[in-house]
């Protein structure tokens, strides 16, 4: 007979899509409000721009510290991808304070989806699927294969992230390049993140996994 008087084990912190969509999104809001709080009205102003860019990639670090406290405390977790964005942030952050390049800042999301993209398929390849590793997720009723194929298809589309970002960088001011992060990818990556729906509906995934699932695409920052 079990022991009545048995300590029951402490309840996990049950994880919100919400809270996840402002965790890793928030810090790129707040990059791109100080940025144009500061940001000069003649675009020809080098000085004001790079000034602009070194306030606003302050408070990108900071904002990103502060969203990593804040999963853990609302959470009870902090996701690898979360960890290493965060950890990409500061380091191409710091670059661009220091050196006052905004080249640092535009080059960061590209490593970023490099990366993810290079280590989810090469997991895939090999059979495993690196995603749900990485964001310590488990949708309720996905299986392995539904697993296997989302790592596929998030890798692919990090790689072509990776190259959008690349091609804007080239063509855009820093400012219109910044629109674009937020009008841009962040649209882009939630239409993804519904197209991938119906395969993993049909790989299991049950009604609320599906709903975490619409509310969490990976971040994409």
């Amino acid at each position: 007979m079990a022991d009545v008087n048995a300590p029951s084990p402490a309840p996990k912190k049950a994880g919100s899509g919400w809270v996840n969509l402002l965790v890793d999104y928030g810090p790129l809001i707040v990059f791109f409000v100080v940025y144009w709080l500061y940001a000069p009205a003649n675009k020809e102003d080098g000085i004001g721009v790079i000034f602009a860019v070194i306030r606003s990639t302050g408070a990108f670090i900071v904002a990103a510290l502060i969203a990593l406290a804040l999963s853990k405390w609302l959470t009870g977790k902090i996701s690898r991808m979360l960890a290493l964005s965060t950890a990409l942030i500061v380091g191409f952050g710091g670059l661009t304070v220091l050196l006052r390049d905004p080249f640092y800042v535009q080059i960061k999301p590209t490593a970023l989806y490099l990366f993810f993209g290079a280590v989810l398929l090469a997991g895939w390849l090999r059979g495993k699927a690196l995603l749900q590793w990485l964001l310590e997720a488990a949708f309720e009723g996905l299986n392995d294969e539904g697993w296997l194929e989302l790592s596929r298809n998030w890798g692919v589309f990090f790689l072509f992230l990776a190259v959008l970002n690349e091609v804007l960088r080239q063509m855009l001011s820093f400012g219109d390049w910044l629109t674009a992060k937020v009008w841009v990818f962040i649209p882009l990556s939630f239409l993804f993140t519904f197209t991938q729906l119906p395969m993993l509906l049909r790989h299991g995934l049950s009604l609320e996994g599906a709903e975490e699932e619409k509310t969490s695409p990976p971040p994409a920052d």
